[in-house]
């Protein structure tokens, strides 16, 4: 194996799904050094990092960074490139926006686990402009200039990478049609010593999430608005909280941030999990179901993947067609009518297909077989 590895990923400021692949990673490889954009991680946060450095870009020091870093998007091709890696024999990046256009030589190996192409460069743009309210004017049209360049950028800086992982057929699908690769799914890992089965069911229903436009939770909101009779529990803060505080009725209660215990508790105790944002996995709908706990999920998307519908001869939970609050009013009572068949330990199983051990040794092997033929290449043996 490589002795000299790079770890880098796109930025560090919350501890969620594509931080929770670095943990994974570090644990195979602890001898790696970290590299990222920005590092912003909570003092209460930052135990995945064993204790490491991070080596952060000049954006780390730009005003307002660590509020608005997502605003020196333009920045950030050129920051990632600036990342001098070239003591390393592997070079690990974990990207959703940037991170693959860090720069290598061929005497170096370049694997990339990429959780999803810049989504709001490529097919989500027009769904992007449209939520920061930048569909016309002059504003729009520098925007919409900055990402046609970084399309450019990102489907060039593509061709330094050696071979490619991801999260999802959903999202090898969109890395097919971004960059006309080919990419091994290996699917992100579940801590399933945390959501720990529980069969006592509650009535009530959950959804939880980051407070933003498309994880759609106004609309989960506005579908229990019209099922009076039926109680929803709401978790995660985000720059929508308020809207959703105010559009929420009577029997829809808004809790916030809640802390991972408080959540864990949830999850154990509700009826069903209610997802309905298109996501590249969708890790909470997996949470929920090593729970033992249902999912309704909007049937796009990784969900698809993660959930085993009415279908099956052992269902997890239930799919709605489309993003709208009658298709989730429908779906509710649709799980209703088949909740025997529904059951707990069957969600615990599906879930455990999704283990960190299961994460651990397909990504070392995927590593693996890539340093092997790497060494091969180069005439020298693997070890």
């Amino acid at each position: 194996m490589p002795r000299r590895i790079a770890i880098i990923h796109d930025w560090f400021s919350v501890f969620t799904g594509s931080e929770r692949v670095v943990e994974q990673i570090l644990i195979l490889y602890p001898q790696a050094d970290l590299f990222s954009l920005v590092d912003f991680l909570p003092s209460n946060e930052r135990a995945f990092l064993l204790e490491k450095p991070v080596q952060t870009s000049f954006i780390q020091r730009l005003p307002f960074a660590r509020k608005s870093f997502r605003s020196y998007l333009p920045l950030m091709p050129l920051a990632i490139e600036q990342f001098d890696l070239s003591r390393y024999d592997l070079v690990i990046s974990s990207s959703h926006a940037v991170a693959k256009g860090v720069i290598t030589s061929p005497d170096q190996l370049h694997l990339s686990y990429i959780h999803t192409p810049i989504r709001y460069a490529w097919d989500m743009q027009a769904a992007y402009l449209r939520e920061a309210r930048l569909e016309r004017g002059p504003i729009s049209w520098l925007t919409r200039l900055i990402l046609h360049h970084i399309r450019i950028w990102d489907q060039r800086t593509m061709n330094g990478v050696d071979d490619v992982a991801t999260n999802s057929q959903f999202i090898a699908r969109r890395i097919w049609k971004t960059y006309r690769r080919e990419a091994q799914v290996i699917h992100p890992p579940v801590d399933l010593e945390i959501f720990k089965l529980y069969e006592q069911k509650e009535d009530f229903y959950l959804t939880a999430s980051r407070l933003v436009p498309y994880k759609q939770v106004k609309l989960v909101v506005e579908a229990f608005r019209q099922m009076p009779s039926r109680r929803l529990v709401v978790v995660g803060d985000g720059p929508e909280q308020a809207q959703v505080r105010k559009a929420a009725p009577a029997n829809v209660q808004v809790l916030g941030y809640q802390p991972t215990p408080t959540l864990v508790s949830l999850m154990q105790r509700a009826r069903a999990f209610v997802f309905a944002a298109q996501e590249d996995f969708g890790i909470a709908p997996v949470e929920a179901q090593a729970c033992g706990t249902p999912v309704i999920a909007f049937g796009r998307g990784g969900a698809v993947e993660t959930v085993r519908g009415l279908n099956h001869p052992q269902p997890t939970g239930v799919f709605f067609s489309e993003q709208s609050p009658t298709a989730i009013v429908q779906a509710v009572a649709q799980f209703e009518e088949n909740a025997g068949r529904i059951i707990p330990l069957m969600c615990r199983e599906n879930a455990e297909r999704f283990s960190s051990k299961r994460f651990q040794q397909e990504f070392s092997a995927f590593v693996e077989a890539n340093w092997d033929i790497f060494c091969q290449s180069r005439g020298k043996g693997a070890h």
